[in-house]
């Protein structure tokens, strides 16, 4: 199975509320979601954090599964893509901005059944490995050592590791080598979380396998289009 993030930031002169209202209410009820290869697909608002003050790289987050690479060919060469939603894109999105990652997912921590609805908020943490370090260096170490640490964070309901597919790194290198799901039931226990002792040692631990130019965490909430059990 294919999960697809897409990462994505509104065009000049949309506000972040009107691209989210946009992409969830119209882009993905009339074009996205008509593409027939798409099993599931969920659109992830950006939920502000208190003390930001930096514009954020991005605004909302698309989840797409998709069973194979082949369904995903065919997916791109759909009319509904094509003529539909690969279209419809410039008018809400500022694609320059768009960060598209294909990734397989590891559930290291399950929260309900994947066929229901994550309560909550979910951290995206993106990360690229360290300088010197190889790829399967790098998802060994996030696996064996920085799991355990994660998963005793204090409030935390699931943890999901996301790495991209070995066949990017057949074409180029990746923007980013993973991406981490933390979820948590509100906004106030991921404050909780990151003032704990804990995330100090997750943080620290980083430092031991991620390049520090290129870890960028988000927070977001889940809305399902298609899901989440699977058509």
């Amino acid at each position: 199975m294919i999960h697809q993030l897409i990462f994505a930031f509104p065009r000049p002169g949309m506000s972040e509320e009107a691209f989210q209202q946009y992409w969830l209410e119209e882009h993905a009820v009339r074009y996205a979601s008509k593409i027939p290869q798409i099993r599931r697909y969920s659109v992830d608002a950006r939920v502000p954090r208190r003390g930001e003050t930096a514009e954020p790289l991005w605004s909302g987050l698309a989840e797409i599964w998709l069973a194979n690479g082949e369904e995903q060919v065919a997916s791109l060469q759909s009319p509904e893509f094509l003529e539909g939603a690969r279209l419809d894109e410039p008018r809400w999105a500022a694609f320059w901005r768009t960060v598209v990652l294909d990734t397989a997912t590891e559930t290291v921590l399950p929260g309900v059944p994947d066929d229901q609805v994550q309560p909550g908020v979910k951290l995206v943490v993106l990360a690229k490995r360290r300088e010197g370090m190889t790829v399967e260096e790098f998802r060994r170490y996030s696996r064996d050592l920085h799991a355990p640490l994660v998963t005793a964070l204090p409030g935390i309901r699931r943890y999901d590791q996301s790495y991209t597919q070995d066949s990017w790194y057949e074409v180029s290198e990746p923007p980013f080598d993973a991406a981490y799901h933390l979820w948590f039931d509100n906004p106030g226990a991921v404050d909780a979380m990151e003032e704990s002792a804990q995330q100090a040692r997750v943080l620290a631990d980083y430092d031991n396998f991620v390049n520090p130019r290129y870890r960028h965490a988000l927070l977001f909430r889940q809305n399902w289009v298609i899901g989440p059990r699977s058509r």
